[in-house]
């Protein structure tokens, strides 16, 4: 179906997408992935024809017709339902011109060539599938027929997504369509796409949208793409075996190294093993470095521990909230303690946000009452605090402004906590990626250690790496977590409460996620507004206890496995100091100076043996996380 060949494109001098090769599928369902910066959006619109390549080509079928969304919403006094009719160019052009044919007195065969091909097209069925597309991304009846402009951007960009899923491409590209959906909206459009009878070419960082919906992943990274049969999980088992391959590869070609090396620096000036020498040289000289998967420090999430408060941090009774005299949510009653982990629930619009509001003290409750520890620190992020960043200054400027007082070393810990140290840290916004904002969000949010952390879609702008990354932040995190996210993985991950939001209020769900997806998919008949069982027998209040105590135990694991790797570091170094004395003594440090040869020999068997002790330790305390996460 689609060819790519040898691809180029430069930005900026620089080659983002070198020469990548890849073949797809016909009728497959392709999910493109790698880190934030790697590509994808370039190689979506090269293929698209928005940009041309420096090298290389693009072969498709001819005739194919390629759907891709634009970046502009759509607005104006149309309505979503007309706007997605209009999608259909061919139908839209053929019912114009059967119109004018009862004016027109044209050629009656034409008319009937018109009204085949209609036939053809299912072209009459086209307002009833229009209506479903519309219904199953969020639009009511009432809302499919307001104006455009009447909706916010992310609720036209639904539209713009509706109508490309209306036009039926035969390549339909994708870029991050979940980033505009709730968790509902995310489910309809899985159902959707898994159904559907041509290609596709999707981006995504979401595991589960990944796992459920594609059956290849072509990944790009290096400027290279290679192409892996099934999901995302099975992409990472297969990405796993090839990176302990490559690890085992350049651990041998490390040892081959070390080997020449000592051959030539031990035989170079004998003339009679000179030549043999200046032959391991030029082998040395023809060995290329193995490539590895790159750990990138950017991907550094911590979040500073709060000092400890007496629960509960937070109560909600028979409150209610909303805009001017309109309460948008009432009759709410919750309680918020330490180290509690919670995600909301709920359709867009039902008012997680403004609960979210309300728990971060921006919105003041309009009946009942809201009770918080006084001296309770919030730190509460939005994709407006990442969108309204000053490009034109860097992390360090922005930490510093809110920092007011702190010394420029602890400005910079907290933006080393985030992945800023060195050069990063001096870099303009505006030349950061969507997910670089995003931290340093983070990292502003989090300068005062809070209490409670409010996560409105945090990883809109993250790829699947820094998910990951994000959720373990969270479990080492010690301060509570209210969390809006249309990521399953990432809920399944964190939270142990979850708390619905619907029909004016909000409530907690008595089930696990899966429940909720069954419920919304209304697949399990004893679900209810109020909650619904997983089949399993086990107590949901059981279960959430269970996990925070998991969570606790991991803390405090995680916490020794630290303590352990920089006994290692310490121990390590003092190794490496008293062998550097026992071989240079020119170079040792003075204590050591002063240590007979016996002395340093036992100092080293010492050191030795409280290394391997030290590792014991730290494998152990691996081994039990590896269990808990299991």
């Amino acid at each position: 179906m689609l060819n790519l060949t040898d691809i180029t494109v430069r930005l900026g001098g620089r080659a983002i997408i070198d020469g990548a090769t890849a073949k797809l599928p016909p009728r497959g369902r392709i999910g493109l992935i790698g880190r934030n910066g790697a590509g994808k959006s370039t190689l979506v619109k090269l293929i698209a024809g928005m940009i041309e390549a420096d090298g290389g080509r693009i072969d498709m079928p001819r005739g194919s017709r390629l759907g891709y969304i634009a970046q502009e919403a759509p607005g104006g006094s149309a309505t979503p339902f007309e706007t997605v009719l209009a999608a259909d160019t061919e139908r839209a052009a053929l019912m114009l011109e059967s119109e004018s044919f009862v004016d027109s007195g044209n050629d009656p065969h034409r008319l009937g060539d018109v009204h085949e091909r209609l036939i053809a097209i299912d072209a009459h069925s086209a307002p009833s599938r229009a209506a479903r597309i519309l219904d199953g991304l969020g639009f009511d009846e009432e809302a499919q027929h307001r104006e455009l402009e009447s909706f916010s951007g992310g609720w036209r960009m639904r539209v713009a997504l509706a109508a490309l899923l209306f036009s039926a491409p035969d390549l339909l590209l994708l870029d991050e369509p979940s980033n505009h959906l709730d968790l509902e909206a995310v489910l309809w459009l899985e159902d959707f796409l898994k159904s559907y009878p041509a290609t596709i070419l999707l981006v995504s960082h979401e595991r589960d949208f990944l796992n459920n919906v594609v059956d290849h992943i072509l990944h790009l990274t290096g400027g290279k793409l290679t192409l892996y049969p099934g999901g995302y999980d099975q992409f990472e088992r297969l990405r796993a075996e090839r990176q302990a391959q490559l690890a085992s590869a350049k651990a041998k070609q490390q040892a081959q190294r070390e080997h020449l090396q000592e051959y030539i620096a031990k035989n170079s000036a004998r003339a009679s093993t000179a030549k043999q020498a200046q032959s391991r040289q030029k082998a040395l000289a023809k060995l290329q470095p193995i490539a590895e998967l790159i750990d990138d420090p950017s991907l550094s999430f911590d979040f500073p521990s709060p000092d400890e408060l007496r629960p509960p941090l937070i109560t909600l009774d028979m409150a209610s909230v909303g805009y001017g005299d309109v309460p948008v949510l009432s009759r709410l009653n919750l309680r918020l303690d330490p180290e509690e982990r919670i995600a909301l629930l709920g359709r867009n619009g039902n008012g997680k946000t403004t609960l979210a509001r309300l728990l971060a003290a921006q919105l003041a409750p309009m009946d009942g009452a809201i009770n918080a520890s006084a001296k309770m620190r919030v730190g509460y992020f939005t994709q407006y605090q990442v969108e309204e960043l000053d490009t034109s200054e860097t992390p360090l400027q922005h930490m510093t402004q809110l920092m007011k007082g702190a010394t420029p070393g602890a400005v910079r810990a907290q933006l080393g906590r985030f992945g800023f140290s060195g050069p990063k840290a001096t870099t303009a916004v505006g030349k950061l990626s969507g997910g670089e904002r995003a931290r340093l969000a983070l990292a502003l949010i989090t300068r005062e250690a809070p209490h409670m952390l409010i996560l409105d879609e945090p990883t809109n702008h993250l790829d699947v790496d820094a998910r990951e990354a994000l959720i373990q932040a969270l479990n080492d995190y010690s301060g509570a977590v209210v969390m809006v996210s249309h990521d399953r993985h990432m809920l399944e991950m964190t939270a142990d409460r979850l708390v619905l939001v619907d029909q004016g209020t909000a409530k907690d769900f008595d089930g696990a996620i899966d429940d909720y997806i069954a419920f919304v998919l209304a697949k399990d008949p004893a679900a209810t507004r109020n909650g619904g069982g997983n089949g399993s027998g086990v107590n949901k209040k059981d279960q959430r206890r269970a996990n925070a105590e998991a969570r606790e135990k991991g803390q405090a694991l995680r916490k020794a496995a630290k303590a352990a790797e920089a006994e290692l570091a310490r121990l390590t170094a003092a190794l490496s100091s008293i062998e550097r004395a026992m071989f240079d003594p020119s170079s040792a440090e003075p204590w050591l100076a002063k240590l007979t040869m016996t002395e340093l020999m036992k100092s080293r068997a010492d050191a030795q043996k409280a290394i391997a002790a030290a590792e014991a330790v730290w494998l152990e305390v691996s081994e039990t996380l590896e269990e808990i996460a299991a």
